[in-house]
């Protein structure tokens, strides 16, 4: 090697040292690089990397300076040098903050200030430090001691803040709001409301405030309005930083691409005084942080995450010769600050370590920095030894000095709380005997404790708790426990949080930022949700329930296609299957299975619902697969037999999930006999073997569908019970495979859990060292994405843990009625070709569609959710994209998922109930148009189900063909409804009531009028609505149904089905009508109905401005129309005919919506005239309504 060129204080170093660095020096560097540095041949250190005092930094020229370890193996989330004394503070992931002093990084205070969340921010203060976490503000002493902990709400994700005087600050996040908090008061003073949601970076300068959005704009607002002044949209992916000096802003994101967001090497500048941007600059590193570094020239520092670091001017060209490299030591720095001064700069990794650069030997933070605070030495050791044992020993031996200090023992009562001891939980026995008596309960003595004395337990670790006995509620919006980090968030049971407006206020979208509508859980036995979801997204069912339409009353393919139906209407917004629940509970087998539950046993968990949805898996099948072998269609219900999917007799359901199979027994005499049938699905058969060997899942799988076992059988040759061996022999196999895993004891849990430890070791085994701790990836495998090389990359440890079941497998069967199963993977495809399974003849590739899981929570009974692999065709629908995602369904939570979490099961909590595999291609096989099979005949007269009904107490006119509703025709709609079950709900220690459960209610009653032509006013609907479950209370002050006008053997009402009365109002959706009426979101809600928005006019919010009351109808007919209705009791064709006449007034006092200011007038002096008379109506002298009303006058005379 040549020496030549180097400083000659190299050739001081023994020549031993000379060849260890031989191997290290790169041949392609240039010796010139090693001037005036020394190397250091002791190695280096851990916990710190000191530079040593000989090392020569080169004034105005950044490098490092010293390297140290903030938390080993977390990685930094944010860095911040201290604007008032020589610190660096750094955050971490894990929610940990440390400071260092002086350019030395002397370790100066470390402490906790979040528990689970990461520091997304750190704010230096006169006399503390400002911590931002994703719910949280947190403003510590230096030294670590709180000054105050400000709780924000918890379904806020806040990422940034900025200080605009000593005392305001501004908090952003991803939620559609930035708050205002006054640092004196610690209190919110302002909620300022933003366009564009998503405000993760701000900056200030004396014009405007500047607020980047992961949209990729940049908004500036005023300083005292704060809106929006201007808008850059900088990149049409999402912004990674932008900062601004003087009168230029520079920005750096991700730009759009076909295979997703992509790194760009421009910069985005723009002239503020201008406001518009002039050339980018590109430069030569992926950036990823930026910042002004104005010394003489106002240069930019450009950052990318894999540790390059590029100087250059926002107006020049970017020089090459400018790039210099920090060593991290994890593979990515994460987070980057530049001192006040601009002499030091500061980097964290990904691995916890801090790399300060600097441009001077003896750098200083910041111009004018005050003197950092220590503590005072120990004393301890230079003090005599004190002898407890001597009674008589005077404690005025140890000097204390005098000092005019504040002491500890004056710690001030405002940085103290109260911390009384938690009451222990009132005994079961007492809960289960208690009487309760308005809200005091009384319960007697169970004698199983001291009178008077309660044991409490002082030590936190003495508490015994179960794995699962504390799962919360809800996975959002509930207090975290130190020990709910075995259950994920997302897989807790799901709960509503009622409210004085009931539903109308709750934020379902918290839950689902998805278009797929999840289902709603209160209803009696909505365990099946999971179910529901996993038939709706297999397309060809889907398809088939769609186009089926029968006479029966109660038939739950029906009503699951009207179900699906809503479910494609939906945008996200939660559906309930109230009328499918309601058919469910009437099915006779049903209840014989024990499938109904009770509404105590579902409060309280008795059922064991890992087996109760395995049943109803099973029963679901059946059912359908008898619901389609139905032949005689009426013609009120023409179409079903028309549709693409039916053919003579035979059940789609069948050809879809049947297996055709012959069962095989054989005696010990030698006789032989052999029985065809078939099955809809298989159940899981283990070994008995319970040693710790390998067992494929196809193994398994095998062994359950060609099961072979020895029974006790009546043999005919024989003439008696005779041992005998059955077998079973596959002859077709099905289009969905359904597994029911039936892991209903330790002993199944156990094989799973074994097998799963087995299989990771393998895993590990043929991966050997190329498994990654995580799902981190450095920047080579990032850019391998976009290759064929490198979309098979090897997974991570967490990925292949608690992973046994397989994505594909794949069957053939043989010549001699025999089966091979064998797990497939991607690599078996690449390997055979991927049209290889569909080539030869009998051999199928079935990949994982979706899991139900049962999540164990001891306190509720658990639950149960869906992994759900969502096809192209459904995205297309909701979203507009062509993709395939796994999706976690939790009720009304629907999220994303990674494809590995499907098939990963923790027996802990998460144990797999059943599995449903499908046929590669599927789709293809059959036809998926839906065509819909509502006609208009559903809206011709029919009989009444009453028996005493006359003609003469009718009260419509049904609708003549010449009648027939076309698209955009007005139809005022009202509904009645009688109560099935009362509210539970609680009240508070406050005196606040709190809605456990709502009052379950149900259709009695619906009315609809014509909204034009000759006849308008008149009903052309006005069905009650028979029922066969026990009415509680029929509100008939607010419904004007009476006991009996539901009965079909004593009402004179004409009485219809649900179901009939549902396919009319399906028919006047689907052609496009649109409905008047007064409070129709709860009316559609109750009858179960998905209606698009722009088909609905609603009276309640027509009438009403923002932030006030909601108006009755009866005050705006009065008001309005000068009618007094709703007297005694209400009428649902008076209360539609009034909402279709308030509707031609609005269009009269809005000129067709075209004046909203004079219309806007108009509702002032409504809500001033209702407060003065405090919403009431004066009593009427002559009672009116719009029966006797003159527009009315042609109802009258027909």
């Amino acid at each position: 090697m040549n020496f030549e060129g180097l400083d000659p204080g190299l050739a001081e170093y023994a020549p031993a040292m000379h060849s260890a660095l031989d191997p290290v020096l790169d041949a392609h560097l240039n010796p010139s690089l090693l001037q005036n540095v020394e190397l250091d041949p002791e190695g280096v250190a851990l916990e710190a990397l000191p530079v040593q005092e000989s090392v020569h930094i080169m004034e105005g020229v950044y490098s490092e300076l010293h390297s140290v370890v903030a938390e080993v193996g977390v990685p930094v989330s944010v860095s911040h040098f201290d604007l008032h004394e020589e610190m660096l503070w750094v955050g971490s992931h894990g929610g940990h903050a440390t400071s260092f002093f002086g350019p030395a990084l002397e370790r100066y205070s470390s402490f906790q200030v979040n528990g689970s969340d990461d520091i997304r921010q750190i704010q230096s203060l006169e006399n503390g430090i400002l911590f931002l976490t994703k719910n949280n503000l947190k403003y510590m002493a230096r030294g670590g001691l709180i000054i105050f902990d400000y709780l924000l709400d918890e379904s806020d994700d806040m990422h940034s803040l900025l200080l605009t005087d000593s005392s305001t600050l501004l908090v952003g996040g991803l939620q559609n709001h930035i708050l205002e908090i006054d640092l004196n008061t610690v209190q919110e003073t302002q909620k300022y409301a933003v366009e564009t949601p998503g405000v993760t970076i701000m900056r200030q300068t004396n014009r405007f405030f500047f607020c980047g959005h992961t949209s990729g704009k940049v908004s500036l607002r005023d300083l005292r309005t704060f809106k929006v002044e201007h808008e850059f949209d900088a990149f049409s992916g999402s912004l990674s930083d932008f900062d601004v000096h003087g009168n230029l802003l520079a920005a750096c994101g991700f730009s759009s691409r076909l295979t997703g967001l992509a790194c760009d090497r421009f910069l985005k500048v723009y002239d503020l005084r201008m406001m518009r941007a002039i050339t980018p600059l590109q430069v030569h590193v992926d950036p990823a942080f930026l910042r002004f570094i104005p010394t003489y020239t106002s240069r930019l520092a450009i950052i990318s995450q894999s540790g390059q670091c590029q100087f250059c001017e926002p107006t020049g060209l970017a020089n090459p010769a400018d790039i210099f490299h920090v060593n991290p030591v994890g593979p990515l720095l994460m987070t980057f600050d530049v001192s006040a001064s601009k002499q030091a700069l500061a980097f964290g990794d990904s691995e916890g370590c801090v790399h300060l650069w600097t441009d001077s030997p003896e750098p200083s933070f910041n111009p004018y920095s005050r003197e950092t605070e220590f503590a005072l030495p120990c004393l301890v050791d230079s003090l005599p030894p004190l002898d407890w044992s001597q009674d008589l020993l005077p404690l005025s031996l140890i000097p204390v000095p005098l000092t005019t200090d504040t002491l500890l023992s004056d710690w001030p009562a405002a940085n103290s709380a109260p911390a009384p001891r938690r009451a222990p939980p009132v005994d079961a026995e007492i809960l289960r005997t208690m009487k309760k008596v308005g809200f005091i309960g009384y319960a007697p003595n169970p004698r199983t404790r001291l009178r008077n004395q309660i044991p409490y337990r002082l030590k936190e670790s003495d508490n015994e708790f179960d794995n699962f006995s504390q799962v919360t509620e809800s996975p959002i919006g509930r207090e975290e426990e130190p020990h709910l980090h075995m259950v994920s968030k997302k897989y807790r049971k799901v709960t509503i949080k009622y409210s004085k407006l009931g539903l109308e206020d709750f934020d379902f979208k918290h839950y689902n930022k998805t278009l797929f509508a999840g289902l709603e859980p209160h209803i009696p036995n909505a365990y099946c949700n999971c179910m529901i979801q996993v038939l709706y997204f297999l397309e060809p069912v889907r398809c088939l329930i769609q186009n089926h339409l029968c006479q029966k009353e109660f038939c739950l393919a029906c009503e699951l296609g009207f179900l699906f139906h809503m479910l494609d209407l939906s945008r996200g917004d939660p559906c309930q299957g109230s009328n499918f629940l309601r058919a469910f509970r009437t099915i006779p087998e049903a209840s014989a299975l024990g499938l109904i539950l009770a509404d105590s046993d579902e409060a309280s968990g008795k059922g064991n619902l890992a087996r109760l949805i395995q049943r109803w898996n099973r029963f679901i099948l059946t059912q359908l697969h008898q619901d389609m072998q139905e032949l005689e269609v009426p013609q009120a219900y023409r179409g079903a037999g028309g549709s693409s999917f039916c053919s003579s007799g035979d059940s789609v359901i069948g050809q879809l999930f049947s297996c055709e199979m012959e069962n095989c027994s054989l005696c010990r005499c030698g006789s032989e006999t052999v029985r065809a049938s078939s099955t809809l699905l298989f159940t899981l058969s283990y070994p008995e073997d319970k040693t710790g060997k390998n067992c494929d899942f196809a193994q398994v799988l095998k062994r359950s569908i060609c099961l072979e076992q020895n029974t006790q059988a009546w043999c005919d040759n024989c003439e008696k019970y005779q041992p005998t061996i059955q077998t079973r022999n596959i002859c077709h196999l099905p289009d969905i495979l359904v597994i029911n895993c039936e892991v209903n004891s330790l002993k199944e849990a156990d094989f799973w859990r074994m097998q799963a430890e087995v299989a990771f070791k393998m895993a590990m085994k043929k991966h050997g060292g190329e498994i990654s701790k995580s799902k981190e990836f450095a920047l080579a495998d990032w850019k391998e994405l976009g290759s064929p090389e490198g979309m098979l990359m090897c997974p991570s440890i967490e990925e292949l843990k608690n992973v046994w079941l397989p994505f594909s497998i794949r069957m053939k069967m043989t010549k001699n009625k025999g089966l091979d199963v064998c797990n497939w993977t991607d690599g078996d495809e690449m390997q055979w070709g991927p049209a290889r399974a569909e080539e030869e003849h009998g051999v199928y590739v079935y990949d994982l569609m979706a899991t139900v899981v049962h999540i164990l929570d001891s306190r509720t009974g658990g639950s149960l959710v869906a992994h759900i692999k969502v096809g192209e065709t459904y995205h297309q629908r909701k979203e507009g994209v062509t993709h395939q995602q796994w999706y976690l369904f939790n009720d009304f939570l629907i999220e994303p998922i990674d494809k590995h979490e499907a098939v990963q099961f923790d027996m802990n909590w998460k144990v797999p109930a059943i599995l449903y595999y499908i046929k590669r291609n599927l789709n293809s096989k059959y036809n998926l148009n839906i065509k819909n099979p509502i006609e208009a005949s559903v809206l011709l007269a029919e009989a009444s189900l009453a028996r005493k009904q006359r003609k003469t107490h009718t009260t419509f006119i049904p609708l003549m063909l010449n009648e027939m509703p076309q698209v955009g025709d007005l139809v005022g709609l009202d509904a009645e409804f009688v109560t099935l079950n009362e509210e539970e709900a609680e009240l508070r220690s406050d005196g606040t009531k709190s809605t456990i459960k709502p009052s379950q209610m149900s259709v009695a009653r619906i009315t609809c009028v014509r909204g034009q032509g000759p006849n308008e006013g008149i009903p052309f609907i006005d069905d009650y609505i028979s029922t066969q479950e026990q009415v509680v209370d029929y509100l008939t002050q607010y419904s004007g149904i009476k006991p009996g006008d539901l009965d079909a053997k004593i009402s004179s009402k004409h009485l219809t089905t649900l179901k009939s009365t549902y396919l009319k109002l399906r028919f006047l959706i689907d052609i496009g009508v649109k409905f008047v009426g007064h409070g129709l979101q709860k009316d559609f809600r109750v009858i179960n109905l998905m209606v698009p928005k722009d088909q609905v006019l609603d009276t309640v919010y027509l009438f009403h401005m923002p932030r006030k009351r909601m108006i009755s109808l009866r005050f705006l007919a009065w008001y309005f129309l000068d009618l007094k209705i709703q007297g005694e009791t209400h009428d649902s064709i008076e209360d539609a005919r009034t909402a279709l006449q308030l509707y031609r007034k609005y269009l009269e006092l809005s000129k067709n919506g075209t004046e909203p200011e004079s219309f806007h007038k108009v509702l002032k002096g409504l809500y001033e005239k209702g407060r003065k008379m405090d919403w009431k109506v004066p009593e009427p002298e002559g009672q009116t309504s719009p029966k006797n009303a003159a527009v009315f006058s042609s109802v009258l005379a027909l």
